[in-house]
């Protein structure tokens, strides 16, 4: 057999195996996706994911060494799907809307996570006793922010942010946090449209939170249309123009 041909049954072999292992790393994460509805993040086990799909649960260990490396793949997911229905919300709507850009991507973040419940109350729940989220998380955590971020950015830089005027400034002890966030998610801002808007972006998943985990309960009848009407109140607290 030539070199050529050897090496390409090589290749066509470990993509084979890469397919194999792609499909039940898939597999592995719905099966626990399932778990996480039925028994929470706390009761997430390997064995009864292995148990599910009629593995041997040392077989198992060779995608996922740990109970928090499957966590994380799953927080990873999370977090991914929501930046990616935060995106595509945006990409909908005209770059010089920004109340109805704002809008769109709070409804979307909502819409997903009551579709999947579970799944947001793992991102955005009480933390899981014992684990502690790797830097990976990071990224993926920050997209949906991202996108809001530019939204205000864009806003600023446009000359088309209109603080409300209501709000004290920020202490001064926010300085330093506002830096930070101003060099990842809102370039240009000033310190005080950063605390805005952060103030903003935590009262969107606060709603989402009460809605969710049922603090909303003989509270409010019609919660789409209170969610747009609060969303829309905190995108004028940002200065987003109506």
């Amino acid at each position: 057999m030539s070199p050529l041909c050897y090496a390409g049954r090589v290749n066509a072999s470990r993509t084979a195996r890469e397919r194999v292992r792609a499909e039940l790393t898939r597999e592995i994460t719905e099966v626990a996706r399932g778990q996480l509805a039925t028994e929470g993040a706390g009761g997430l086990s390997l064995r009864a994911v292995a148990r599910e799909m009629g593995m041997v649960s040392s077989a198992i260990y060779r995608y996922f060494p740990s109970r928090d490396d499957l966590l994380t793949a799953l927080i990873v997911d999370g977090y991914n799907a929501i930046g990616e229905v935060a995106e595509q919300a945006d990409a909908t709507c005209p770059a010089g809307e920004y109340a109805r850009r704002w809008l769109a991507v709070c409804r979307a973040i909502r819409d997903w996570a009551l579709a999947h419940p579970h799944e947001y109350a793992l991102v955005y729940g009480s933390p899981v006793p014992g684990y502690q989220a790797p830097q990976q998380t990071i990224g993926p955590a920050a997209r949906a922010a991202t996108v809001f971020g530019k939204i205000i950015s864009d806003a600023w830089q446009a000359g088309a942010l209109q603080p409300a005027g209501i709000c004290p400034p920020p202490p001064e002890s926010f300085a330093a946090d506002a830096g930070a966030l101003r060099e990842l998610v809102l370039p240009g801002a000033p310190d005080d449209v950063i605390a805005a808007a952060l103030g903003c972006w935590t009262a969107l998943f606060g709603m989402i939170s009460f809605e969710l985990f049922g603090q909303f309960e003989n509270v409010i009848t019609d919660r789409a249309a209170f969610f747009a009407h609060t969303m829309a109140c905190q995108g004028r607290l940002a200065g987003l123009p109506g």
